[in-house]
């Protein structure tokens, strides 16, 4: 049995700068023993979306202090640890630039092993340190540079069954929240306004469903609010709330199309598998609406549901730990110190190039 071992994560991918201490149990259970995120959304909010150059000073003045910190909760000194893990891609490659670089120095000056992760691996694993899942399962990757559709067998392996092929749905949402004069963050912004709003008032469309093909689209929606947003002008707050719960219901719509049909097709390709299971991640994942969606969906289908908590669904450093520790505790090999950061990194390096594969944009 593997001995029990410590990682400590660093995340300086977006607008979030976080560290955290995370513990793989010797029988495989994952214990996060600190977990701290710095948010600059007031840095950024005047702007209406995340600065880079910004974000990447942020992430320079914070991180040292924040590292000290998580080790501090931990109760765990640099030198008691396993590993270092950074995030080294997909992000804004400043960001990437500060966490990397930190995670670097810091291995050289421990001695320690260091862990270069790919962003998006750290929300595909996160079930397994929280609901400890075995692979494989699927998992809908849903934030500001991300809407995508993929099967997870096992640490390093993945398989993208679906991509968006224009906009990510939490750059949709944003882009909704700043046409209706909503504040930023817009996701969260369109689902408090819509919770007074009507759902039906609207007829929006839900862009690819029906089609075979597991790929999102979000683009025409996001123009038919325009369409309908401008018809209406001056808009009152009623008609906003209308808007954001028409716009929402689409999207619930939609996804309910596409992951059902994932879903079937999970099903077919793993029919020995007695409890398969739905892992949505990313920041979108918080909506609550679109949560109860999934959540109904996979009941009928007969699939389970797993959502991590909201702080793990959003950028922080206790999913890049765990990531590092599942490369650790499966014999993969660590990074040299000459690893770079890449701005772009698919989970799939076989699967076909298009807008979302990889991209990292306001959030994730």
């Amino acid at each position: 049995m593997t001995p029990a071992q410590a990682i400590l994560g660093i995340e300086t991918s977006c607008d979030e700068t976080a560290a955290a201490v995370v513990l793989r149990h010797a029988d495989g259970r994952g214990e996060i023993l600190s977990n701290v995120v710095l948010s600059q959304l007031e840095e950024h909010s005047a702007y209406g979306g995340v600065v880079p150059e910004i974000a990447a000073r942020a992430h320079v003045e914070a991180l040292d202090t924040l590292i000290e910190e998580a080790l501090l909760q931990a109760g765990r000194p640099l030198a008691s640890l396993d590993a270092i893990a950074a995030t080294s891609g997909p992000g804004l490659i400043g960001g990437l630039i500060v966490g990397l670089m930190t995670g670097k120095a810091l291995a050289l000056a421990s001695g320690k092993p260091l862990y270069a992760v790919n962003h998006l691996e750290g929300h595909a694993l996160t079930a397994r340190l929280t609901d400890g899942l075995a692979f494989p399962y699927l998992m809908l990757l849903v934030s500001g540079g991300h809407t995508q559709l993929i099967l997870v067998r096992g640490v390093g392996d993945y398989e993208r069954w679906g991509t968006t092929i224009d906009d990510a749905l939490g750059e949709a949402f944003d882009k909704t929240a700043k046409l209706l004069g909503l504040p930023y963050p817009g996701g969260p912004a369109v689902e408090r306004a819509a919770k007074s709003g009507d759902p039906k008032r609207f007829a929006l469309p839900r862009p690819l469903v029906g089609e075979a093909r597991l790929d999102f689209s979000f683009s025409g929606l996001k123009t038919a609010v325009r369409q309908a947003a401008t018809a209406l002008e001056p808009l009152t707050d009623q008609d906003v709330a209308d808007i954001c719960a028409s716009f929402q219901h689409a999207v619930s719509r939609t996804l309910k199309d596409r992951i059902g049909r994932g879903l079937d097709r999970f099903r077919t390709e793993f029919p020995q598998l007695e409890e398969p299971a739905l892992v949505v991640a990313g920041g979108v994942a918080a909506n609550k609406v679109l949560r109860a969606t999934l959540d109904e969906l996979c009941a009928k289908a007969g699939f389970r549901f797993i959502a991590p908590p909201q702080v793990l669904c959003t950028d922080n450093a206790a999913m890049i730990a765990w990531a590092g520790l599942e490369r650790l505790s499966t014999g993969l090999s660590a990074d040299t110190l000459d690893v770079q950061p890449r701005s772009r990194w698919p989970l799939d390096q076989k699967a076909e190039t298009l807008i979302g594969f990889g991209k990292r944009g306001a959030k994730a």
